[in-house]
């Protein structure tokens, strides 16, 4: 099944009288539960990418279907809808709400969905032992590492079991040990839940999980190849 589909897509943003175009004429596919890797030098359009994937952005031109919708068309709360319902989001900078215990940050994607509060219990039970914070549960981002802040992230990325998840770099903070846990969840979560991953990364660690990696050079797909027996 097609999740994902791009074609002749192009992002341009205006510079001065010119414009600057983030991403030329991109044309890829992403089946359901894939893992794959966006690699590149930085400035490469990966994070634009995975912006437009995720409806945070729209493309120039072309088209970009995600989930049967075309992003371009879809009005705010259309947008906000297809985000809260069905990706996960892991950002370089974790976006944690600061007065908010561990437990509330990864719980607020559940309270947006309207879960119940046992079900919700469970499920950040769950996130939050799968990312080994457990014991950490009534703490604020303040009083946690970095390592720490993005694996609550993470944690409350994978919580509502997203069908996608959209990681920016997910373990730019993180030590090799927590890295490999980290991955390691993923990759369960990618086989036994078919949920699709599809990163940005720079990291040898994240790329030596990866089924598929996209290598994407001044804005265009330099090469898309099968790795690791994907």
């Amino acid at each position: 099944m097609v999740l994902i589909k791009i074609n002749e897509m192009f992002k341009s943003y205006p510079i001065g009288k010119g414009k600057f175009t983030a991403l030329k004429n991109i044309d890829l596919k992403f089946e359901k539960g894939e893992f794959t890797g966006i690699v590149g030098p930085s400035g490469s359009g990966k994070t634009t990418l995975l912006n437009i994937i995720g409806s945070l952005d729209v493309q120039t031109e072309g088209k970009v279907e995600v989930m049967g919708n075309e992003v371009k068309s879809l009005s705010a709360k259309q947008s906000s809808r297809l985000r809260s319902e069905h990706i996960g989001f892991i950002f370089q900078t974790y976006n944690l709400l600061p007065v908010y215990t561990v437990y509330e940050n990864v719980e607020f994607p559940l309270i947006l969905l309207g879960m119940s509060a046992v079900e919700r219990k469970k499920a950040v039970s769950d996130a939050l032992k799968w990312v080994g914070l457990t014991d950490k549960i009534k703490s604020r981002p303040a009083q946690l590492s970095g390592g720490e802040c993005q694996r609550v992230a993470i944690a409350r990325a994978i919580v509502k079991k997203p069908s996608l998840v959209l990681a920016d770099e997910p373990t730019a903070n993180l030590d090799a040990e927590n890295s490999h846990h980290i991955l390691k969840t993923m990759k369960k979560l990618n086989e036994e839940l078919g949920t699709t991953f599809i990163f940005s990364t720079h990291d040898a660690k994240v790329i030596s999980y990866l089924k598929r990696k996209i290598t994407l050079v001044d804005g265009k797909v330099a090469n898309d190849e099968i790795i690791n027996g994907g």
